[in-house]
């Protein structure tokens, strides 16, 4: 591993945050020209070239194996629950909704998981974490509400729920992803996106939906799949080996969504309405909120 400088990490995250924030942008870019499980399919194709050529030049080409079962069954879980119907679902809800509204509605997965890992893995549910789920769920109301004063008057259920549900397969796959430690990041990446690509194929066949070749939304999808999946994942992970303090580097993730918001604004000429900017405020506090009390609940355990 090289030397450790804060500084180095600080660039790398600002790479980060800039491509993880256009993302929502090219979702709905790519949505106007091809149907969800065809950007899904070929964003994920995308990523995975992206990640073989990454292996390649490190000369990791030998880490793509399975040691064993529990390797091969941890892969395809994770695979089957991100990328496959994580961006699936996702992008769904993003054909449904407003980006602005699509895309901080993702963003209370940190909440969700806390919650999951107290029902799935019987970790301690705080009245923090209850109080920090009600916080988030009145952020989401907010944004749901889409400016209008009657929070429930121009609400898409289905939308809605489609965004929340990305959230909590979002919070499973990290879930899964606790019992597979060992295997090196990058190849494992690049094994789920391999088979959420074939995933995804075997889908399109069996719904009579089989590859369609858009030029404009294949453009998208090799953005997607370089910029939301690939290169910028990997470029996060060399910010957080090079860092001395990874707790301020994790506080760069919170201007995703506002940077986001930019791109949404700018790129895609939708007003920014206030419930909007009031509902991710008070989803990014709550889960600010969260962490601090869980690291305290940390320290005096320690002490």
């Amino acid at each position: 591993m090289g030397t450790k400088s804060q500084s180095r990490a600080y660039l790398f995250a600002s790479f980060v945050v800039l491509f993880w924030g256009t993302s929502a942008t090219a979702f709905k870019i790519g949505l106007k020209h091809i149907e969800p499980i065809q950007l899904l399919f070929w964003s994920s194709f995308s990523a995975s070239i992206i990640l073989f050529s990454i292996l390649l030049f490190q000369n990791k080409l030998e880490l793509i194996q399975f040691r064993s079962k529990s390797d091969f069954a941890l892969s395809m879980a994770e695979a089957l629950l991100n990328p496959f119907l994580y961006y699936l679902v996702l992008f769904k809800a993003y054909n449904l909704l407003p980006t602005q509204v699509a895309q901080p509605l993702n963003y209370i997965w940190p909440i969700v998981l806390v919650v999951l890992s107290a029902i799935i893995l019987k970790h301690p549910l705080h009245l923090t974490d209850i109080t920090a789920l009600l916080i988030s769920l009145t952020g989401v109301a907010f944004i749901s509400s889409q400016g209008n004063p009657n929070i429930f008057a121009k609400t898409n259920p289905k939308g809605v729920l489609l965004a929340i549900g990305s959230s909590i397969i979002w919070a499973g796959f990290w879930i899964v992803n606790m019992y597979d430690k060992h295997r090196d990041v990058v190849a494992k990446l690049f094994i789920s996106f391999s088979m959420a690509t074939f995933f995804t194929l075997i889908y399109m066949l069996l719904t009579d939906n089989s590859p369609v070749f858009n030029l404009n939304g294949f453009a998208t999808s090799v953005y997607i799949g370089a910029f939301e999946m690939g290169i910028t994942f990997v470029l996060w992970l060399k910010a957080l080996n090079s860092a001395t303090n990874t707790a301020r580097l994790g506080n760069f993730s919170y201007l995703v969504p506002f940077i986001a918001l930019l791109f949404i604004s700018i790129v895609l000429k939708e007003k920014i309405v206030w419930t909007t900017l009031l509902g991710l405020s008070l989803i990014i506090g709550a889960i600010i909120f969260q962490q601090v009390f869980a690291k305290r609940t940390v320290k005096n355990s320690d002490s």
